[in-house]
């Protein structure tokens, strides 16, 4: 037993706490406590990324743009690329800050498109655009922060050429945002804080590596323990807007 909590823990990056280890064991035909997976995880000295102490980053000056909050903190969608909301954050590269962006698809939290650059700006948002599979068409409504590099005219004539709706959080509110704000939480704590970055590409194909992990293999609380692609194949149960909301603003603390 012991050996199977150290693999479980292992295999996904020192990150599942007993709860999510408790499930895994479970697929696996076990049935164990969280007490006793908790007090094997102490006795082995293993050390959850979520052990390190957090921080948040400074915020940006937000942009003045007079588009509303179109998506009004509606987090439970019941189609797939229906709603994506998306956000940026910073990587110490060397001795240099890069950037990476994410696309949130709000349906099963599944990272649809990503990309990653020197500098933050529309370019590095136009990447992470291009690098969703499938019909961009399909998507109805872009939901971000009021970052300048998420509204100016690159941005405008993307949206506007696949017909697709903006919508932008309130003035320094980021509980409009809070999938994506909590989707970079678990980024920053399970991959940007975990390694040292030597180049672009290296953190390229390192996130590249973790997004497929966090789509395909990676169980969320949120989606009754499964992962992305495991609920968007069959989503056996929707969750209320009650409970993601609680869950989110938990993870956003």
């Amino acid at each position: 037993m012991t050996g199977a909590i150290i693999e479980i823990f292992e295999q996904n990056r020192n990150a599942y706490g007993t709860q999510k280890i408790k499930i895994e064991l479970y697929k696996r035909g076990y049935i164990v406590s969280r007490r006793r997976i908790g007090r094997t995880i102490n006795e082995q000295g293993l050390v959850s990324t979520y052990t390190v102490a957090q921080f948040k980053p400074q915020k940006t000056p937000c942009n003045e743009s007079v588009q509303a909050n179109e998506l009004n903190r509606a987090f439970t969608q019941n189609e797939a690329k229906k709603v994506v909301v998306s956000d940026l954050t910073y990587v110490r590269v060397q001795n240099k800050w890069h950037y990476v962006c994410v696309f949130v698809d709000l349906f099963n939290w599944e990272i649809i498109g990503f990309s990653t650059g020197p500098n933050k700006d529309a370019n590095l948002v136009a990447r992470a655009f291009s690098s969703i599979q499938g019909n961009l068409r399909d998507i109805q409504l872009f939901h971000t922060d009021r970052g300048s590099e998420f509204k100016n005219q690159l941005i405008d004539e993307t949206l506007a050429t696949f017909n697709i709706s903006q919508s932008l959080s309130m003035n320094g509110c980021p509980y409009d945002n809070a999938v994506a704000e909590a989707t970079f939480k678990i980024i920053k704590t399970e991959f940007v804080r975990q390694i040292k970055f030597n180049s672009l590409a290296h953190l390229t194909l390192e996130f590249s590596d973790y997004v497929n992990w966090f789509n395909k293999l990676r169980i969320h609380g949120t989606l009754g323990y499964v992962s992305p692609i495991e609920y968007n194949d069959c989503p056996l149960k929707k969750l209320s807007d009650l409970v993601l909301t609680i869950h989110v603003k938990y993870l956003i603390k």
